[in-house]
């Protein structure tokens, strides 16, 4: 039986506790995490494939503060409240949480996943996290598929 959306949203501190059950049970427990504005094919590809690779998919989420760090003040598009709404919702994804750090280290150190993914786009050597998990697997990205370009389409179409 699915969760529903809403039931699949923690903080880390309780998915942490959550997923010390999962792991007791042997569960593979994959992590995986970005900005996930303005949700593409490409993300959902990427989830799916994740998913594939072990028992349960976490999701961590930058909040809206950190990627107005990362990527500017005028993103993200749309908030950390509704993107984790929308990613929960989605079939792969079993769980989701939001952290308010640049990066996902801490994050990752405290949920002790067994399996990261990212994006083929990040080189071995560049993804944080990888020193403390039994296993790091590139997903290559989705031709044509990005945020960014999304979003240039979405301002050509309105003349800006």
């Amino acid at each position: 039986m699915t969760r529903k959306p809403l039931k699949k949203i923690y903080s880390s501190t309780s998915l942490a506790r959550l997923l010390i059950k999962e792991r007791a049970r042997g569960r593979r427990i994959v992590f995986t995490n970005g900005v996930y504005d303005l949700l593409h094919a490409g993300h959902v590809t990427l989830l799916a494939k994740a998913k594939k690779l072990g028992d349960i998919l976490v999701l961590g989420l930058n909040s809206d503060a950190s990627v107005r760090r990362l990527k500017g003040p005028t993103r993200p598009m749309a908030s950390e409240k509704d993107r984790a709404l929308v990613a929960a919702a989605l079939e792969p994804v079993d769980y989701v949480t939001i952290f308010s750090e640049d990066t996902p280290y801490e994050l990752i150190q405290k949920l002790r996943p067994h399996i990261l993914v990212k994006g083929g786009d990040y080189a071995s050597v560049r993804i944080v996290g990888r020193d403390l998990v039994k296993r790091v697997v590139r997903i290559p990205l989705v031709k044509g598929r990005s945020t960014s370009k999304l979003i240039g389409k979405i301002l050509k179409a309105y003349g800006k």
